[in-house]
């Protein structure tokens, strides 16, 4: 899943891509690169975040997303979104997986949306908002809060009528979590797993590198690439990432090992 944010503020390529010709230029740069899905975000969700309106993230989303219909009309596009009335405009507009960071709790109308379309949709735990998420996060255990939000969740999903088998799980690295939380998590893939659903981990670039091994934002591409082949061992297929290449590189790598086949990237 190749990362394209068409904001200003994003932590990683804030501002990079905020105009509709550079957005539509990187997101087929990440086709070419080889991505299976382009990830679209028009609201940052970095620590400290300002939340956009839904008529401000259509702004941002809908030019793009028009461009890609026709420019990368082979390539499955996710729409990064919280919003209900955003989440439903684009999915009339050729989207097909929604990727909230809420669980439906910030807009719970997003559920509704969810049931009447029937899209893909990834379905990430997150403690607070990106706003204030990173104020001294607490949890008496980790694992278990995971564990019993997607349980939760999950049910309440299904019940509202989007089928189990749309959707994937997310745990959320780094949305509401210490260092501590991350690394418990990361250690424990097994515990999502036993959902029988997809998950998928978004690592790239984060904090969490930063944190654990004093690297600048910069310089984390080979951190992200060893992490995501660590985590394609332990079962996790699905990565959201800024470089494609580089990650698909690294999955490449891991997989020749286990087999001892002789693979290309």
């Amino acid at each position: 899943m190749g990362i394209v944010n068409v904001t200003p503020d994003s932590f990683f390529d804030g501002g990079e891509h905020r105009e509709t010709g550079d957005a539509v230029t990187h997101a087929l740069r990440l086709r070419d690169e080889g991505a299976d899905i382009l990830d679209l975000g028009a609201e940052s969700s970095r620590p400290g975040a300002r939340p956009l309106t839904s008529d401000e993230e259509l702004r941002r989303l809908l030019p793009v997303l028009c461009r890609l219909r026709t420019a990368a009309s082979g390539v499955c596009l996710s729409a990064d979104t919280y919003h209900a009335s955003t989440a439903d405009a684009v999915l009339r507009c050729g989207v097909s997986i929604i990727n909230d960071i809420s669980g439906c709790a910030y807009d719970p109308a997003l559920l509704d949306v969810l049931a009447q379309y029937r899209p893909g949709y990834v379905l990430m735990h997150r403690q607070g908002r990106p706003a204030t998420m990173q104020q001294a996060p607490a949890y008496d255990d980790v694992r278990r809060d995971v564990l019993d939000f997607f349980d939760r969740t999950l049910n309440s999903l299904v019940r509202a009528g989007l089928p189990e088998d749309r959707i994937v799980l997310d745990p959320g690295i780094g949305f509401g979590k210490t260092l501590e939380h991350n690394l418990a998590l990361l250690a424990h893939a097994e515990d999502w797993l036993g959902f029988g659903r997809p998950v998928l981990v978004g690592l790239s670039m984060k904090s969490l590198f930063g944190d654990l091994l004093g690297l600048p934002v910069s310089r984390r591409g080979a951190a992200t690439q060893t992490a995501t082949a660590l985590l394609w061992e332990k079962g996790v297929f699905w990565h959201r990432v800024h470089d494609v290449a580089a990650a698909r590189q690294g999955l490449w790598l891991a997989a020749a090992l286990r087999t001892g086949g002789t693979l290309h990237a």
